[in-house]
């Protein structure tokens, strides 16, 4: 077990689900989210934001954690 890539996957899925609170709750405090709304329209910027911000680091959290379970290391 690599404790390190763990830390790292726990740290993009509490900042994947810290997004996706903030969206929820009060999406105002999100900075890039208004901007990307404004530059690309409300749908797409907004799919744009949810992707990049909440999914992708979802993701590659749960592949850190299971990586780092099973040995492999990022650096």
């Amino acid at each position: 077990m690599n404790i390190t890539t763990v830390i790292i996957g726990v740290a993009a899925i509490l900042f994947g689900i810290y997004t996706l609170y903030l969206r929820i709750k009060s999406p105002e405090r999100l900075g890039k989210l208004n901007a990307m709304k404004n530059k690309f329209g409300n749908g797409i910027g907004n799919a744009i934001h949810l992707i990049a911000y909440s999914l992708i680091p979802l993701a590659a959290g749960g592949i850190f954690i299971f990586a780092g379970l099973k040995g492999a290391s990022l650096f």
